[in-house]
């Protein structure tokens, strides 16, 4: 039976917590959160064969550091060109409030992010509709379904930068032991 810091750390392995990655799974990263592409066209980009640049693909994911691959939609061609932040306040801080609250947001397709935060503001979401007719109907639907303190609603003039490609320099680097250490 393994001990429960054994089990801690065989999951932190496999959530990618503590799983360690060289400059080629960053590259790897890099060029798949460009854009997806085929195994083949991957390996040669970062130098590798086939097998083993699937292989790292395959850790990565087993890891946890890729949770999958989809289609990037563009919001305007797809007919919700009106992006809302939407701060909100809660009436009060309780587990029960925060389980509603997660349960509302599930059923709202237009809210595409939600963020629970630090500060004065308790919570962010990021909404997507077609115009302002759409927005109210889904602030609509929250304030009938839930209490809310506050929420605060901002509409989104401009697209200064979105990506949705995370920072690698960050990943742990391998751990290189010295000469004669390994064992």
């Amino acid at each position: 039976m393994k001990s429960p810091a054994r089990r801690m750390s065989d999951s932190r392995r496999r959530s990618g917590e503590h799983a360690s990655f060289d400059e080629v799974d960053r590259q790897i990263l890099d060029l798949l959160q460009e854009r997806d592409r085929p195994v083949a066209v991957l390996a040669e980009e970062v130098g590798l064969s086939q097998t083993p640049c699937w292989r790292r693909v395959r850790r990565l994911e087993e890891a946890g550091v890729i949770r999958g691959r989809v289609a990037l939609v563009d919001h305007k061609r797809a007919g919700v060109p009106m992006i809302i932040f939407i701060g909100i306040t809660a009436p009060r801080h309780e587990i029960s409030w925060l389980n509603h609250f997660r349960e509302l947001i599930e059923t709202i397709p237009e809210v595409v992010e939600a963020y629970r935060l630090t500060g004065s503001t308790d919570y962010i979401m990021k909404v997507m509709v077609p115009d302002i007719e759409a927005f109210d109907q889904v602030y609509k639907a929250m304030i009938e379904r839930l209490e809310f303190s506050q929420i605060n609603s901002s509409i989104a003039m401009e697209e200064l930068k979105f990506t949705t490609a995370v920072p690698t320099t960050y990943l742990t680097p391998p751990v290189v032991e010295p000469e004669g250490e390994a064992g």
